[in-house]
């Protein structure tokens, strides 16, 4: 496995008073393990396909088939789609560089473009800057009736009408949605299909927000040329220990479910996931939709944050360290050290910092991970660490699904359905009501 994760960090008896007591990380692990029995019944009855698609093989040949088309001939691709249709893609996409800081506008092609937040300036802007004779487009919504990706998706239709390629929306677009069923609308199908445009199913039993090892996350990660078979590999090296019966606390995943609930119940109501690496930044982003959409009812969950290291030392740790100890701390790196630009001597003297010469970039990261884990902890602010030395294919698949069974056990020992979004609905409803009243 190549995830490696560490809780001592946030015990009391290594932190002082501001840490979780044994006692209480053993009272969460019980909630866990009787959380760990229902997710076995889940797996044998299949009710929760998300748990066998890590060892799913036959769709891969259609992923990658979809990726060939958006590829070919292709300078840049565009996906369409919010929260749980994009935030999975963008996770992946970031192993080839997508939208990482002062790299991303240095991709090779085609160029990959994730337009989630609905912005009218941003999409006009994009709309009119793109070469649509050479741009794929990728449509993504699970119900079909998404009011976001069905305004982009006729923006689109529309723009390609005035560029003067009516005609060839079947030759540079694809649909992601759920298949028909009887006596329910699906607008997207309605809209795309009548051009000829073809679809990939997607994948009824799993949710938006758990649907990256499906072809949501996958068919943008396979258009870049990543190994979508390793990111699945990965998954699995995830759920092995609970396919072989492992204890709670000796499923990585069960121990950092067991601790987010034991910090909840301490009233640590904020947890602050801080990842030392510029490719795990949609990472965060896409665990702070995933972990506040199943966790966050009924009164229950604790508040995702979302962090980057080294910058957000500068922006956030004076609060983190002198505000109030109501967080649990993740604290995520990689194998950096030794990697990056070598310090040259003459010119680190004169900068007056000496001890640089001689070491990398990633050395003075690397030590700047190890040491905002332990400030915290000297801090009494109870911290746990993971590490990936190679951030690769397999070592995200394996975190992505490590954080996803994270969610779910939490979920279920907490007393919520970590499957639903009810309160999310709601807004929804309201903005179409406003919008039709102009």
């Amino acid at each position: 496995m190549a995830l490696q994760q560490s809780i001592d960090l946030a015990l009391d008896s290594n932190i002082g008073g501001g840490g979780l007591a044994q006692a209480a990380l053993d009272d969460a692990l019980g909630l866990v393990g009787e959380a760990m029995k229902r997710l076995a019944e889940d797996d044998a009855s299949g009710r929760l396909p998300l748990l066998h698609m890590p060892r799913t093989t036959d769709d891969l040949a259609s992923i990658r088939e979809a990726a060939a088309f958006l590829r070919d001939d292709a300078t840049d691709v565009v996906v369409l789609g919010v929260g749980g249709s994009s935030l999975g893609g963008q996770t992946l996409a970031q192993l080839k560089d997508y939208a990482v800081p002062g790299t991303g506008r240095f991709t090779e092609s085609p160029r990959i473009h994730f337009l989630d937040n609905l912005d009218p300036i941003t999409f006009d802007r994009v709309l009119h800057k793109l070469p649509l004779s050479s741009t794929r487009f990728v449509a993504i919504s699970k119900s079909g009736g998404t009011g976001e990706t069905l305004m982009q998706t006729i923006a689109v239709l529309t723009a390609l009408e005035k560029a003067g390629l009516r005609a060839h929306p079947k030759d540079v677009f694809l649909g992601v949605s759920e298949p028909r069923k009887d006596g329910v609308k699906n607008a997207l199908r309605d809209l795309l299909e009548p051009e000829g445009v073809r679809f990939l199913d997607h994948h009824t039993g799993i949710g938006g927000r758990y649907s990256v090892l499906t072809n949501v996350g996958l068919l943008p990660a396979a258009a870049l040329g990543l190994d979508i078979e390793a990111i699945r590999r990965g998954a699995a090296d995830a759920y092995e220990p609970f396919r072989n019966g492992a204890a709670a606390k000796d499923a990585p995943a069960a121990l950092g479910a067991a601790l987010n609930v034991a910090a909840a119940k301490a009233g640590k109501g904020i947890a602050v996931t801080m990842a030392y690496a510029d490719r795990l930044e949609r990472f965060t982003r896409w665990w702070v939709q995933l972990w506040a959409e199943s966790v966050g009812k009924d009164g229950k969950g604790t508040q995702p944050v979302a962090a980057i290291g080294p910058v957000d030392q500068h922006s956030q740790q004076q609060l983190y360290l002198a505000g109030p100890n109501d967080k649990l701390f993740t604290v995520l790196t990689t194998g950096v050290a030794g990697k990056g630009p070598v310090m040259n001597e003459g010119l680190s003297k004169r900068a007056g910092q000496a001890a640089f010469a001689g070491k990398t970039i990633g050395d003075l990261v690397a030590a700047q991970g190890r040491a905002m884990a332990d400030t915290f902890a000297k801090n009494s602010r109870p911290t746990r660490q993971i590490h990936i030395e190679t951030l690769d294919e397999r070592a995200l698949g394996e975190l992505l699904m490590h954080f996803m069974l994270e969610t779910i056990l939490a979920g279920y020992a907490m007393g919520v359905d970590p499957f639903d979004q009810p309160a999310v609905e709601e807004a929804k409803i309201l903005a179409k009501e406003y919008l039709a009243q102009g």
